[in-house]
């Protein structure tokens, strides 16, 4: 009963707020706290449908919430978060389709779509998230998710094997597959990395590009400073983990 009441009065406060003071709100939430802020989100959109920032941030919350869930019992869940998410992603480029934030989140959305799913719709989302980040950076070249956007779209595709990216290419026709390098995989994060340093998930990716290209001595440097930030975001404590783990194999070599 008393979890009941407190959760009305919370809901009653959020009602009566204002749109200003939602999205303050929200947004000071939405980094360690998405779910909390994805109500807020959620009640702004409630009253205007068309709310270009509300729609692309409760984008991001959506796809923030659903990146843990990865276990077999909650893949309905999280397919049922991300799906959500790409429908209020597309609206939002919709309503702002120069608007870096919102080609970021639906670029952002499609890429964790795309990794829980098998080649044939990778190559299927590939052409569109390349030509989001593309669009993104056109619009804001010092978008650091956007550049990161663009250089773990080229990781990815990298990373799959010569099969992978000779069947793409030639029988699924994902052409654009063949564009990808890890040049460009590398100078993009690195990109991301100068304009947020303090972005955990940026030096994680790089440091996976570096240890894919066998450049165990950078890719250590990047790990350490990693593991010496602070938490910026819910899931930094898994990525740093990720990372201990990931140096202590390195320096076993």
């Amino acid at each position: 009963m008393a979890v009941t009441y407190v959760a009305l009065t919370v809901l009653a406060a959020i009602q009566a707020s204002s749109r200003d003071s939602l999205m303050a709100d929200a947004v000071r939430l939405a980094a360690m706290r998405p779910a909390k802020a994805l109500v807020r989100f959620e009640a702004v959109l409630a009253r205007d449908s068309l709310d270009v920032e509300a729609s692309w941030r409760a984008a991001i919350a959506l796809s923030d919430i659903a990146q843990p869930l990865r276990r077999k019992s909650n893949r309905v869940q999280r397919d049922s978060l991300l799906t959500r998410a790409q429908a209020i992603a597309r609206r939002a480029v919709r309503l702002a389709p120069n608007d870096p934030n919102t080609l970021f989140a639906l670029g952002m959305v499609l890429g964790n779509t795309a990794l829980t799913k098998g080649i044939k719709d990778k190559v299927r989302m590939s052409t569109e998230i390349r030509s989001l980040a593309l669009r993104a950076i056109a619009a804001d070249s010092m978008h650091d998710g956007a550049q990161h956007l663009l250089g773990r779209w080229n990781y990815e595709v990298m990373r799959l094997s010569g099969f992978e990216r000779f069947v793409a290419k030639s029988v699924l026709g994902g052409g654009e597959f063949g564009k990808a390098n890890w040049d460009e995989a590398e100078r993009r994060l690195r990109r991301a990395v100068e304009l947020a340093p303090d972005r955990i998930y940026h030096r994680l990716v790089l440091a996976r590009i570096l240890v894919a290209r066998k450049d165990s001595s950078d890719a250590e440097s990047e790990l350490r400073r990693l593991i010496s930030l602070p938490d910026g975001v819910a899931a930094d404590s898994t990525y740093r983990r990720e990372a201990v783990e990931m140096l202590a194999r390195l320096r076993e070599r």
